[in-house]
């Protein structure tokens, strides 16, 4: 009986350390090997125990791989977000715990509909749903897709399957070569284990080399100079009105130096006032812009934030060029930028002093920007993380922008994991 309790306390310990372990595949420290390894442990840490248990060391698990691999969630709720200490762990660690249910149910749902240790169920099943688990995760409740595992697979063989299967198709692959490696110590006969073990490096992981030889994008027109600027301003200054005024100065004094570039891109909200008080704060300044592009024929793409008539408001991307336009970010971060399910939720907010944001979304289907004599399919951020929202702007993009602020996060990992 206390061999029992031991093994069990053994596999509940061991559970939040497979998860904790995991970031450590992304960037920025980029071991990939151990995106295979994590999930084999917590597969085998789910083996010959009850649904019960099998859901609390997936709850352990999802605790050690968020809580290490997304706490720095804490510093925009915190240092730049004005949440009071305590408001920003407490609202930290709901959305640990929250995130830490997905391979809660997954363990608790495989083990109570495939109890047997069946090479069904490990190689075919385990795989599938943690593929599935990865992709409700980057959907339900308006999606967090961050630390799926295909990302940490960006530097490794399996980055040849990226372009055909996407980022889910090469989570199921990392899953699938875990799933192996452990049906490969189940076979009796070393001989055979090696060879299941020399045929999966083959296979899989010689067919992703392969894969990735393979140039899946081709040029389009003549060569592009572009030019991307980066002002370098404080977060915790960047909104202050004493501040943004030199910072637009500073943005057109830095694009100055490239006016040879064919397009000049400035980052998220680089300027930190509605796009129809700019004018107001610093006279001529658009006219400024237009006359560079004019004499110098360069387009600019720049991140501020945009008001319409009727109030709403939406973080926006301007072209400013042969052909103006706008882009209004249409994926919003929750508690950044919006707060959801507000009704339910407001009391307890403000409860917690937590500032309410209140921006619009765009429209899920927006034309595509022209700058340059290129279409582009432009992003604002977060959006970056949803694949499924950047192929809306192809096939006819012939350039995808992405611009973001990731000073929200300070010198943590974050800004690592979001260029990843």
């Amino acid at each position: 009986m206390k061999a029992l309790n031991l093994q069990k306390h053994l596999g509940d310990s061991l559970a939040p350390i497979a998860g904790a372990i995991l970031p450590l595949a992304f960037a920025p420290y980029v071991l990939f090997p151990i995106a295979v390894l994590s999930p084999a442990l917590l597969f085998l840490l789910w083996q010959n125990v009850s649904p019960k248990r099998a859901f609390w060391r997936g709850l352990l698990y999802g605790i050690g791989l968020f809580g290490f691999g997304v706490s720095w969630v804490h510093i925009s709720f915190h240092q730049f977000g004005g949440l009071p200490f305590f408001g920003a762990i407490l609202l930290t660690a709901a959305f640990v715990l929250l995130m830490a249910l997905y391979p809660a149910l997954l363990g608790g749902l495989l083990t109570r509909f495939f109890s047997e240790n069946t090479p069904l169920k490990l190689l075919l099943v385990f795989p599938a749903a943690w593929t599935l688990m990865e992709w409700l995760r980057g959907w339900l409740l308006t999606g967090f897709p961050w630390l799926s595992l295909g990302y940490s697979q960006i530097d490794s063989p399996l980055n040849g399957f990226a372009p055909l299967l996407g980022v889910y198709g090469v989570s199921w692959l990392t899953v699938l070569t875990a799933a192996i490696l452990i049906f490969s110590f189940n076979i009796k006969r070393l001989h055979y284990r090696i060879l299941a073990i020399i045929t999966v490096i083959i296979v899989v992981w010689g067919g992703g080399w392969l894969l990735s030889r393979i140039s899946w994008t081709h040029p389009e027109g003549k060569p592009l100079k572009v030019a991307l600027i980066q002002g370098n301003i404080p977060q915790e200054f960047k909104w202050q009105s004493s501040f943004q005024i030199p910072s637009m100065q500073r943005y057109l004094q830095l694009s100055q130096a490239h006016r040879d570039a064919d397009m000049i891109i400035w980052p998220e909200t680089a300027i930190a006032l509605f796009y129809h008080d700019i004018e107001k704060y610093l006279p001529g300044f658009l006219e400024q812009l237009d006359a560079e592009h004019i004499k110098y024929d360069t387009d600019f793409l720049i991140g501020l934030p945009m008001m319409e008539e009727n109030g709403s408001y939406f973080n926006s991307v301007a072209s400013i060029g042969k052909q103006p336009g706008f882009y209004y970010k249409y994926h919003l971060v929750p508690f950044g930028e919006y707060i959801p399910f507000q009704s339910s939720l407001g009391n307890l907010l403000e409860l917690l002093d937590v500032p309410l944001s209140a921006f619009s979304a765009g429209e899920a289907r927006q034309v595509n920007l022209k700058s340059a004599g290129e279409t582009i399919g432009a992003s604002i951020c977060y959006e970056d993380a949803f694949g499924e929202l950047i192929r809306k702007s192809l096939p006819s993009a012939t350039l995808l922008v992405n611009i973001s602020n990731d000073a929200w996060f300070g010198h943590s990992i974050a800004p690592h994991q979001h260029l990843e």
